[in-house]
């Protein structure tokens, strides 16, 4: 994890390998944005110029480096852009600071030490800017570097060591609250980017499940595991259905965290397929490629408890992580197979590519039954959410409208885009089976909302309930973006604990 400090050093003082500032695109060309002051004044006063003169325009995300003039401690400067100018009285967005953050942490990739001199005009300012920083500085490299063992090559470039916050109090209380908090929500977030990333031969469900209980014992959470056997005796049909074609048997993993003062329990449940064929309806070409990918939402639950463990928060918060991989065999589960759920109720299967559902279907009817103030579900759930919203967006679906309001109010306030949809009554009718209590497929136009609306059959009468459908962002195939790296992204993280922190302070809406 790169390491992160405050200081109230001056930029042109403080010795570092490179020194950020940042630029905005103004009316008249870049900008030069606060922070940056004395990098300006080693410029003659120039810096906008000479930005303007390199074809620099203040856009977010853009790079420009330039060697340092004298009066400057570190070799290198690096302007990154941030966007436009804010309207006057108004900050710069948390978001665009975030952002223009993980792209200078990118851009310095290799580099030991980089002091940051972006806008930091309070706490939140400077976890956004912190965040970014640390989430742009990740680097999943656990299976390269051969190359140089064989003294053929050279080992990967590792990411940036150190990042300093210029004009960050570390003797500030809020300041240094702040700071302490982005980096035990960005260590966990790149945890679970870490989970996503390692190749499903080494991540299956028992070693997911044996990475869940060392961290838990290091910390001191509670932490329980169902094997195969376990399972089969609790009558969990959904998610033996879906693993009972792997020679890597499902687990179901519960992790508790309790505080003394806590007055609301919540219970987040992930999808943990740790790699889908498609079972027996096996995806077509093209299609397998990424599909360690399918554990990402019981990724993002186990960073978030930790990270909510480690922050201490006045919440009980209990995740359930349903980890099985899905696999064709003699003895996978068939298309005509009905499965008797942990709930009772009998599922058809019509389609065992759509078997995400299943494992997550045991596991909230488990959750309910501790009787938790809200359940809310992650899971890469559906290729129809992407196809609704994109690559980067991920899908809100809930039973109670307030509460998915809320959730997407929070998603928006720490970065990750979402958007609400609707659980249209209509659509439940496509899922009826002559020969079951429900099919696990339904109409295929809408068909993340029929998703979304097979798993609230399984919610507990009464209890508050969220469904996100993370498809689109958790993994990302293209090119990097602000702090958004190739690969494992984790997504829903941040929501999922800027969610406990409400609940713990009455603050949810």
């Amino acid at each position: 994890m790169t390491a992160l400090t405050l200081s109230t050093a001056g930029a042109a003082t403080l010795r570092a390998d490179a020194l950020v500032v940042g630029v905005a695109k103004g009316p008249k060309g870049p900008v030069v944005a606060a922070g940056a002051e004395a990098v300006d004044k080693a410029f003659d006063g120039k810096l906008a110029t000479v930005l303007d003169a390199l074809g620099a325009s203040g856009a977010e995300g853009e790079i420009t480096k330039l060697p340092a003039p004298d009066g400057l401690k570190a070799p290198v400067v690096l302007a990154v852009g941030l966007g436009s100018v804010p309207e006057k009285d108004e900050s710069y967005d948390e978001e665009a600071l975030r952002r223009a953050a993980g792209a200078a942490s990118r851009a310095l990739t290799g580099t030991k030490k980089a002091a940051f001199a972006l806008p930091l005009e309070d706490a939140s300012a400077v976890t956004a800017v912190a965040e970014g920083a640390l989430l742009g500085a990740y680097a999943f490299t656990a299976y390269q570097g051969g190359e140089k063992k064989n003294g053929k090559g050279d080992a990967p470039k590792g990411p940036l060591t150190e990042v300093t916050l210029l004009g960050a109090k570390p003797r500030d209380k809020d300041h240094k609250a702040a700071a302490e908090r982005a980096k035990i929500v960005a260590s966990e977030v790149n945890i679970a980017r870490d989970l996503v990333n390692t190749p499903p031969n080494d991540l299956t469900p028992e070693a997911f499940a044996a990475v869940a209980q060392t961290t838990a014992k290091e910390l001191g959470i509670k932490v329980q595991v169902l094997d195969e056997k376990a399972l089969v005796k609790g009558g969990f049909g959904g998610i033996m259905g879906v693993g009972k074609g792997s020679e890597n048997p499902p687990r179901l993993v519960k992790i508790a965290y309790t505080h003394a003062k806590a007055a609301k329990t919540l219970a987040f449940v992930g999808k943990g397929i740790t790699y889908d064929s498609g079972g027996i309806s096996l995806k077509p070409a093209g299609h397998n490629e990424t599909m360690k990918c399918d554990m990402s939402g019981a990724a993002a639950v186990f960073a978030a408890v930790v990270a909510i463990a480690k922050l201490g928060l006045e919440v009980n918060v209990t995740g359930w992580l349903a980890l099985a991989e899905n696999m064709p065999s003699g003895s996978a589960t068939r298309p005509g197979d009905v499965l008797r759920m942990y709930s009772g109720k009998t599922v058809e299967v019509l389609n065992t590519d759509a078997e995400g559902r299943l494992v997550l279907g045991d596991a909230l009817t488990r959750a309910s039954e501790e009787n938790p103030d809200a359940i809310i579900d992650v899971a890469t759930l559906t290729g129809a959410m992407v196809m609704a919203l994109g690559d980067r967006t991920f899908g809100i679906m809930a039973n109670d409208d307030a509460f998915r309001t809320s959730i997407h109010e929070i998603a928006e306030e720490v970065g990750e885009a979402s958007w609400p949809m609707p659980l249209p009554a209509d659509l439940r009718k496509s899922m009826d089976s002559p020969t079951a209590d429900i099919a696990n497929m339904g109409v295929r136009m809408g068909g993340g909302l029929v998703a979304g609306l097979f798993l609230q059959e399984f919610v507990g009468e009464g209890i508050t309930w969220a469904h996100l459908d993370i498809a689109g962002p958790a993994f990302h195939e293209g090119a990097p973006y602000g702090y958004t790296p190739k690969g494992g992204t984790g997504s829903a993280v941040r929501t999922l604990v800027r969610l406990a922190e409400r609940t713990a302070t009455g603050d949810l809406g």
